[in-house]
């Protein structure tokens, strides 16, 4: 027997000034259905979620929900039909418990409502928790847990509301592969309890675990719906994208220099690093490969000055150079474009121009300190041509771009001040595959220009790619330098997980 629709969209749309967001969208979802919406960043996914759960009015379209046109003004009514959306961007309050943070504005109050009754709190989480598996504490302060842990609360807050439908948006962004087959589970059992979840995920290869169907979305309108079990990711690909996009290729022999631009020996930490040593040639792409703490982002942070180094020496262009504070490593010529870049890498409330030129301020500034807007301006231009940065203009807020759009941006900031050595910290972590593709190019690009690259991923066909050649940490320690050529992920994945005295070096 058919499931029974649980919603239905049709014609949706949304303008945002100088941007048409959504055009004529539809999207339906079932009973017991997991229903993927893919597409670039800047498709229109988030929006169409956002106008789901009652954050933004849409301009055109209906909604049905259980049979009837319904109208979602704010959050609180979408959650009171029984719509509840687990944000991309964790939306927790630290100094709280886990039971607060779940049941936060429905909690149950002592007689006089004003203390709340926080052993049937504390109760009522418990039983949640095991309802779903979770293995959490409700007492818990929210604000000391994993990211991978608030994003569970993320998740029983949702399922908390026993709505009827729940939409994850980038669920496992933050996750483990262990803590992902966990969260797997959970669905799986909102599945059979007829549940409907709305999945948006850029790792494609989860739809094929757990969607029932996809929808692809490009440029802000509806493509297609397909059942996951008669397509296959390269099909999905192809929709989202408009192009084939190459899944499995390795770097062109490109000739390297023999010029060595920077060359780490023995550096050290108090916490993990030890004695890591490795060079970095001109024009060349080191990738870092490794497990989740085998400290390829402590080592990027110390050479940089971020985080301080117990030993070791850093030497670029022959000479050793004293790094203390990143503005060393920026004067030296080391850019780094951290895995965070939202909290590291831009101001978000500040306009495309301004994060361009934010590394480089004193160049854009007249004797005076003001800056000299149009320079300014004239280079955020150059750079949204060169990188084709999607954005109505160079005073767009970088707020309000994708994921792929803002990464573009933190790039375009170090280009801007010509860095000889590029530090890329999980360059397309969040960013869809078309997106991919166009980073991809342009660190290939960057490194045939002479920009000597080093690229830190945990996603090990990225690392193939577009690696020269490819380091491999573990607990602190480098384990191996490979060439691309000599490199699989079997062989990657050895010197991941234990660690050998003998370094291993081909070349």
């Amino acid at each position: 027997m058919a499931s029974a629709q649980l919603l239905s969209l049709s014609g949706v749309s949304k303008e945002f000034p100088g941007v048409k967001a959504l055009n004529n969208v539809q999207f339906d979802l079932n009973e017991g259905e997991v229903h993927a919406i893919v597409g670039e960043n800047g498709a229109g996914k988030s929006t169409l979620m956002k106008i789901l759960s009652g954050i933004y009015k849409k301009d055109s379209g209906e909604i049905i929900y259980r049979g009837n046109s319904v109208t979602i003004p704010n959050p609180f009514e979408a959650q009171k039909l029984g719509i509840s959306i687990i944000h991309q961007e964790l939306n927790l309050m630290p100094h709280l418990t886990v039971a607060e943070n779940i049941f936060i504005g429905r909690e149950d109050r002592r007689p006089g409502r004003v203390f709340l009754n926080n052993p049937k709190l504390n109760s009522e989480a418990t039983k949640l928790l095991a309802e779903l598996g979770l293995a959490l504490n409700p007492t818990d302060i929210v604000g000391e847990l994993t990211i991978a842990k608030q994003q569970m609360v993320e998740i029983a807050k949702a399922v908390s509301y026993r709505g009827s439908v729940i939409i994850m948006d980038e669920p496992t962004s933050s996750l483990t592969p262990a803590e992902t087959d966990a969260l797997f589970k959970i669905i799986e059992s909102l599945k059979a309890a007829g549940k409907g979840v709305v999945y948006i995920s850029h790792r494609l290869e989860e739809l094929e675990k757990i969607t029932d169907r996809i929808t692809v979305l490009r440029d802000g309108e509806y493509v297609k719906t397909l059942k996951t079990t008669e397509t296959d990711i390269p099909e999905v690909i192809s929709l989202m994208v408009g192009r084939k996009v190459a899944q499995d290729q390795r770097p062109e022999n490109r000739k390297i220099g023999t010029e060595i631009v920077l060359k780490v020996e023995n550096v050290s930490d108090r916490n993990l690093l030890k004695d890591v040593s490795f060079d970095l040639r001109k024009g060349e792409i080191l990738g870092f490969a490794g497990l989740m703490g085998a400290g390829r982002t402590e080592l990027a942070r110390a050479i940089m000055g971020a985080d301080p180094k117990s030993a070791g020496t850093i030497t670029l262009h022959g000479k050793e150079v004293s790094i203390k504070q990143p503005s060393d490593a920026v004067a030296a010529g080391i850019g780094y474009l951290s895995e965070d870049r939202k909290r590291y890498g831009l101001l978000l409330n500040q306009d495309v121009t301004f994060n361009v030129i934010l590394s480089s301020i004193p160049r854009f500034s007249n004797k005076f300190g003001f800056l000299k807007v149009k320079s300014a301006a004239g280079i955020a231009r150059d750079s949204i041509a060169q990188l084709r940065v999607r954005t109505p203009s160079e005073r767009q807020f970088l707020k309000n771009l994708s994921g792929g759009n803002q990464q573009k941006v933190v790039i375009a900031k170090w280009l801007t001040r010509n860095c000889d050595v590029l530090i890329f910290d999980e360059p397309t972590r969040g960013i869809d595959v078309g997106a991919k593709d166009e980073i991809y190019r342009l660190l290939t690009s960057l490194a045939e220009e002479g920009k000597s690259i080093i690229m830190i991923s945990s996603e090990l066909p990225e690392v193939l790619r577009l690696s020269d050649r490819i380091a491999v940490m573990c607990d602190g320690r480098l384990t191996g330098i490979i060439d691309n050529k000599d490199a699989d992920q079997n062989i990657i994945m050895g010197l991941a997980t234990k660690f050998s005295d003998t370094l291993t070096t081909v070349n």
